[in-house]
């Protein structure tokens, strides 16, 4: 069963209808108890890293997640889901995430005309042919919003890249680990396409 991380900051809501719309029950969880029983786990997120990381120590669902990423099982983060999984986040200071992926999350950096933050469609170059990417097509268009994007210490996790005022890293893939810096859930037939290959997996 595909279970969804609530911890009370995300769109949560649209995750499940996404799956749902794709034929795939998931189960929207609360409880840090609820998250071992997970055959799949989605960490979706919106808003400041600082409070999301609080939120989810507060639940005590740090261990059930890390526990469950050591386990082999699917995984799959978004947006604000994929740059917790990194070891610091530069948001309004300095704070801890996960340390699932080494590396950090830094804010775009200010340029003439640079839009702060990054909202709107934009096209995604795969890296390789990623199997989470399977039947999307090359350079295809997903939908953002962020101000900040993860560094990750081992460019080898990154399987797709985006564009805004330079390259940034758009998704990452690790054996049975998987992130998104954009929105599958609102980005129409590729993010629905996206989905379906976690689901399935």
């Amino acid at each position: 069963m595909i279970k969804i991380v609530d911890y009370g900051m995300g769109n949560l809501r649209s995750v499940q209808k996404a799956f749902e719309k794709l034929g795939h029950e998931a189960v929207i969880c609360d409880r840090a108890t609820e998250l071992s029983e997970a055959d799949k786990l989605v960490l979706p997120g919106v808003g400041a890293f600082r409070d999301a990381i609080r939120e989810l120590r507060t639940k005590e669902m740090v261990a059930p997640i890390l526990e469950h990423c050591a386990a082999g099982k699917p995984f799959l983060g978004i947006c604000l889901g994929l740059q917790l999984m990194f070891d610091v986040s530069y948001e309004d200071g300095e704070w801890p995430g996960l340390g699932i992926v080494p590396g950090k999350v830094v804010r775009f950096q200010d340029q003439p005309d640079l839009k702060i933050p990054h909202m709107g469609w934009n096209q995604v170059t795969t890296v390789g042919r990623p199997a989470i990417f399977n039947s999307i097509p090359q350079d295809a268009h997903f939908y953002f919003v962020h101000s900040y994007h993860v560094v990750p210490s081992d460019r080898n996790v990154v399987i797709a890249e985006s564009d805004h005022g330079g390259k940034f890293v758009a998704a990452i893939g690790r054996d049975n680990l998987w992130a998104t810096q954009f929105h599958p859930e609102k980005s129409q037939k590729h993010g629905l396409q996206l989905l379906a290959n976690f689901a399935e997996m």
